[in-house]
């Protein structure tokens, strides 16, 4: 697979990664195996996939064990993205920023994975209990102290003030120029994909002027950019789309267009290329520092998303992608 590089450490990993929350948490718990997930993450790292990326809060803790099984046997042929900084209760999530906290968590989390170094650690979400300066300090320790490699930052979520348009990125680009002064950013996480492109607005043009990787969270649209959700069918009461705005079945259905577009396109390449596939080589054609970060538990979907890599979109392609109907239905 093609190779791309996170941050100016030059960091290489393949081209479409691999997103282990599904595996443990937030999406139909009644299909998470644990046998089947870890053939997902050996079938990935066998195609090229190698970033890996996971979060302490994902099961809570179960993801990171997970994934251990694996990097136990396969270290070196992965790259291990973690996060820290969200504390999950019975009911609530809240954010810890505090260095002692962040700290003891890498520990933790180097324990669960089984390996002596994390690739790249992630600030979940900043503590606004805490300066944000202070617990990415506590982060970059970590870096001198030869636990992680290098860090990162995800974007300011949709729940707490996220607004949809031009903008909607200003608090994200604010944290970043503040951890920028401590210690070089060498990735972000934030979602892109066709019906949310929003970070081609200000934050994905701030990664690629300074060399800092951008990692593409939800790039086929937690689902829908594939096609194979049905409008009605509803969802597992466990899993989050149940309860997104943009799930509903009139809102699915009102969405269509966007997956018809994908579809074309996909027929102009051939009856094996799938709407999935194009949806991430729109992703991929949007700078050579963008690696879109696919989540899936089958082995199936892991093959699938890994194909993208090969598949080059055309100037006609993606000028019908850009044409495309803006996603109907609040995000929030």
């Amino acid at each position: 697979m093609e190779r791309r590089t996170i941050g100016a450490g030059a960091l290489a990993v393949g081209a479409v990664g691999l997103g282990c929350m599904p595996m443990s948490w937030a999406y139909s718990g009644s299909q998470q195996r644990g046998d089947e997930s870890l053939r997902a993450v050996h079938r990935a790292l066998d195609l090229g996939s190698t970033l890996l990326d996971t979060a302490d809060m994902y099961g809570p803790f179960t993801n990171e064990l997970l994934l251990g099984r694996v990097l136990k046997e396969r270290r070196g042929d992965a790259f291990v993205s973690t996060k820290a900084g969200l504390l999950v209760g019975e009911q609530h999530i809240v954010a810890n920023g505090r260095p002692g906290y962040v700290k003891r968590a890498c520990d933790a989390s180097l324990r669960r994975l089984q390996t002596d170094v994390i690739d790249l650690y992630q600030l979940h979400r900043a503590d606004p209990e805490v300066p944000v300066e202070e617990t990415w300090g506590a982060m970059a320790e970590l870096v001198r102290a030869g636990k992680v490699r290098a860090l990162g930052l995800c974007a300011v979520g949709a729940r707490g003030g996220r607004r949809s348009g031009a903008g909607m990125h200003d608090g994200t680009l604010r944290q970043l120029r503040r951890v920028q002064q401590v210690f070089p950013v060498s990735a972000v996480q934030a979602e892109l994909s066709v019906w949310s492109p929003e970070a081609l607005d200000g934050l994905l043009p701030w990664c690629e002027a300074r060399g800092v990787g951008f990692l593409a969270a939800m790039p086929l649209g937690n689902g829908f950019l594939t096609g194979t959700l049905t409008p009605g069918e509803g969802f597992e009461p466990d899993d989050v789309r149940a309860r997104h705005p943009r799930f509903t079945a009139d809102m699915m259905a009102a969405n269509q267009p966007i997956v018809a577009g994908l579809r074309r396109v996909a027929r102009r390449h051939g009856e094996h290329v799938t709407p999935a596939q194009v949806a991430l080589a729109w992703t991929l054609a949007q700078g050579r520092h963008v690696v879109p970060v696919p989540g899936t538990k089958q082995e199936r979907w892991v093959t699938e998303n890994a194909g993208a890599a090969t598949l080059t979109l055309t100037p006609e392609d993606l000028t019908e992608l850009a044409g495309l109907p803006a996603a109907q239905g609040s995000w929030d």
